[in-house]
């Protein structure tokens, strides 16, 4: 048979096979009729309607879309090629002033490059675009959809919120319309425009899949938005837009082990970069809200230690000395869940609403404490940039050979003495040194040697007695919140007492 005569028959067995299933099929006998009959069901709302067409939004945004380029003429940029070899979010990560190890930085000074995008919001020439853009640039270009490219002045910059203003001398320029992120919902359809790997104005879209992110402790006042949008290398400072059109962030992240795009990208809000924008064009800088708390989540141990009804809040760990939480009676343990009558529903919640807020500010914070609730009044001062970080590592002293005291949680602990104070930033008074954990159940919780425990519960101890004192009461099943301190963080720990 020729290869030609094959294939026809191929072809008419593909044809008739199915033919041949539906007469067998008619000639099988039907089924007997079910003796319950079936339940109408109504038909379930239409949830999803057509798809969308972005073409338009695209026509009218796109001329407000621009590219960034910022020139760096420093030993940093000698080594761009081997950055540019880093993921963008790994290369974010990396501490300040950071070089690639290796004979380039031996070598002379080149000029490197930094490409991004950025969105035009008003008419005179003033662009939005992300601090990590045009951080240490010697030189800022933009260049307009029309082809021009334009010098740009770097306004204002802030690194907390990875915000710059820059101004090119130019009128009558296209504009972005600025929409509102707090309407956001997980779900909507939202578009990117930017200049991903070079292309410049490369159309993305996708959905919200999350709101208030904490995507860094290093960027703890910005609450981001997550989609999973396409964003790559150079999307960076380009505009996130609903589908009216209207800004409602400004890319900012990836979350990738490969260096694209992988389907998480953070954005950050609009409302929190306009509300930059003013400080940045009169002072250059952004300043913000302080209370003076370290704050951690509040989880089932948590809850159950303190006798809480839910898992609302943020639990107040530490509290920085003659901070406005300090001189308003806050307190360890004391957990927040509100502010001026605003939810926080986790420990993330808090720093973004306080730092939003100018110094002098005066809010109210609802609390939790000892299961009751209580206001209280504070005015917050400006935020020192260290604030909330841990205040040195220091290393603990060697604990002491001869343990004393002991408890239901099998603790054994030592008085602190001056130099031991002195060496953990522990004030005089405060505090008892664990010298030995006999239980299982304190060691999983994560108590060690050379830890301080501060309290009990809201109860201060300061002496091993006290401390036995405060535990006498513990039954087995019982959770207990310790408030330890060691390597310069404070927190509280659960330890649920052992049985038998």
């Amino acid at each position: 048979m020729t290869p030609h005569a094959r294939h026809n028959l191929l072809a008419l067995l593909m044809l008739t096979m199915p033919l041949a299933a539906c007469a067998q099929q008619a000639e099988a006998p039907a089924p007997a009729a079910s003796a319950t009959p079936a339940v109408a069901q109504s038909a379930a709302p239409q949830l999803v309607t057509g798809l969308p067409d972005f073409t338009q939004l695209v026509e009218q945004v796109g001329p407000g879309v621009v590219n960034v380029e910022a020139t760096v003429g420093s030993r940093r940029s000698a080594q761009a090629s081997e950055e540019a070899d880093i993921p963008e979010i790994f290369r974010r990560m990396l501490p300040p002033g950071f070089q690639m190890p290796g004979p380039g930085q031996q070598g002379p000074q080149r000029r490197g490059t930094s490409m991004g995008s950025g969105f035009i919001i008003s008419a005179d020439g003033y662009v939005l675009t992300n601090h990590h853009v045009v951080d240490g640039a010697d030189e800022v270009k933009v260049t307009l959809p029309d082809r021009r490219e334009l010098t740009a002045k770097v306004v204002g910059s802030d690194q907390q919120y990875d915000v710059a203003l820059l101004k090119v001398e130019a009128k009558g320029l296209p504009t972005v319309r600025i929409g509102n992120s707090a309407t956001l919902k997980p779900g909507q359809w939202v578009v990117a425009i930017g200049s991903p790997l070079g292309l410049d104005h490369s159309v993305t879209a996708g959905i919200v899949s999350a709101v208030g992110r904490s995507a860094s402790a290093e960027q703890r006042y910005v609450p981001f938005i997550q989609t999973d949008v396409a964003i790559n290398q150079g999307n960076s400072g380009g505009p996130l837009l609903n589908t009216r059109g209207e800004v409602v962030g400004i890319n900012s992240q990836i979350f990738s082990v490969s260096g694209g795009y992988m389907g998480i990208s953070f954005a950050i809000p609009i409302d929190l970069a306009m509300g930059a924008v003013d400080q940045l064009k009169a002072t250059g800088r952004v300043s913000r809200g302080q209370l003076g708390v370290q704050v951690g989540a509040v989880t089932a141990d948590v809850m159950k230690g303190f006798d809480l009804p839910d898992n609302r809040g943020a639990l107040v760990n530490d509290v920085v000395s003659g901070s406005p939480a300090a001189k308003a009676g806050v307190g360890p343990g004391d957990v927040i869940r509100s502010v001026n009558g605003r939810a926080i529903n986790d420990s993330s919640d808090l720093p973004p609403i306080i730092g939003a807020m100018a110094p002098g500010t005066k809010v109210t914070l609802s609390v939790l404490r000892d299961g009751r609730p209580r206001d209280i009044s504070v005015t917050l001062s400006e935020l020192d940039e260290g604030e909330g970080v841990a205040r040195g590592t220091p290393a603990a002293p060697e604990a002491p050979a001869a343990p004393a005291g002991r408890n239901a949680l099998g603790i054994q602990s030592q008085a602190l003495d001056a130099n031991s104070r002195k060496q953990l930033g522990v004030e005089s008074g405060d505090g008892v040194l664990v010298s030995r954990v006999e239980s299982a159940a304190a060691r999983e919780a994560g108590l060690s040697p050379g830890m301080v425990i501060l309290q009990v519960g809201r109860n201060k101890v300061n002496s091993p007695a006290a401390l036995d004192r405060e535990l006498a009461g513990a039954k087995p099943g019982d959770t207990v919140m310790l408030l330890v301190r060691s390597r310069g963080v404070t927190r509280f720990v659960a330890v649920t007492v052992e049985k038998g």
